[in-house]
């Protein structure tokens, strides 16, 4: 265990925001766990995982937990399917490079992805057409109130578009200390959405080759520049909503999904123009418009005025209301 008084959270978020906790501890098993929690019972609570979804906006005058618990192992296996349990803080891109060169398909979709295997889970995160939720099996928690070990069901995670039980209901009263996701033996892959659908690929290696790929020609490299990787959702809309702007718009991308017609946000912001605009030290990421970078030390005021513009410009021109994917802390 390590406990850091009064430090700096700047190499512990990839906006690059240099505010201070009051402590920060790293811990590695769930006794340690334990501990930190009977510790500093009462006391307000941040569990984190890379930092990559979240933007401090002051000091956090509380204790900012850290999983250093990043083992992986094969709980079951049959014919066609393995079932790998992870700890929390096992980066979520390392487990999916294991599980590539294991040949198991399932994740390589969600390849490159800054974060870790517990954040999975919270935010439900996905890309290029695979969610998480699409994988996992059940969730390990401890419940902060009792100090007891509770394993949810994916059906009792409540999972949902970047969402989670974890985030609403339960918010604050668990942390998440592993996952298990259930994989195939060279199962089907996911090309179907977006720049994969380009793509020849047979092998779950090939298709993390081909997102790794991708990633990086659109997105900012974790460490180079600060960022949170995609900044905002992208909406769903009601169906007669859609067709009205596709009678403006006969080339907007859409996918039809469960209560309406998704619509990528990156495609709403490059229509207002704002692809590349700056505002203070914060800017729109020129080459992916979804993103806002720290261009030159940002604030995170400069971070979320951006934000606001974007958000307000996008209703103004659609009437469609997006919302950010990341956490203001």
């Amino acid at each position: 265990m390590k406990i850091l008084e009064h430090t700096s959270l700047l190499p512990y978020n990839t906006f690059g925001i240099d505010v201070p906790a009051q402590v920060l501890v790293e811990y590695a098993s769930v006794d340690e766990l334990r501990q930190v929690l009977t510790r500093y019972a009462g006391q307000p609570l941040l569990p984190i995982g890379q930092g990559s979804n979240l933007l401090f906006t002051r000091p956090y005058d509380g204790v900012v937990l850290l999983s250093r618990m990043c083992r992986a192992k094969a709980l079951k296996e049959t014919e066609t399917e393995v079932y790998i349990q992870a700890e929390s803080g096992l980066k979520l891109d390392d487990l999916i490079a294991q599980l590539v060169d294991m040949q198991l398909t399932g994740l390589e979709n969600l390849s490159y992805i800054p974060g870790t295997v517990g954040a999975s889970a919270v935010q439900n995160v996905g890309a290029y057409g695979v969610e998480a939720k699409d994988v996992i099996v059940e969730v390990e928690a401890l419940e902060i109130a009792t100090l007891r070990t509770r394993v949810f069901s994916n059906k009792e995670c409540r999972f949902a578009y970047r969402d989670s039980i974890f985030k609403n209901e339960l918010k604050g009263q668990y942390i998440i200390t592993s996952v298990t996701y259930r994989l195939q033996k060279n199962g089907p892959l996911s090309l179907g959405y977006g720049g994969l659908k380009q793509v020849q690929a047979t092998t779950a290696a090939q298709v993390r080759e081909a997102v790794i790929a991708i990633r990086r020609d659109k997105l900012p490299e974790v460490g180079q520049l600060g960022s949170a990787g995609s900044f905002f959702k992208n909406p769903v809309i009601p169906t007669d909503h859609y067709q009205q702007l596709a009678a403006t718009y006969p080339d907007m991308p859409h996918y039809e999904v469960e209560g309406g017609v998704k619509i990528p946000a990156a495609w709403l912001i490059e229509q207002t123009g704002l692809k590349g605009h700056q505002l203070g030290g914060a800017q729109i990421y020129p080459k992916q418009p979804l993103v806002i970078v720290n261009a030159n030390h940002a604030t995170s005021q400069d971070i979320i005025a951006l934000a606001q513009l974007v958000v307000d410009s996008v209703q103004t021109k659609f009437g469609i209301r997006i919302s950010p994917e990341v956490n203001y802390i």
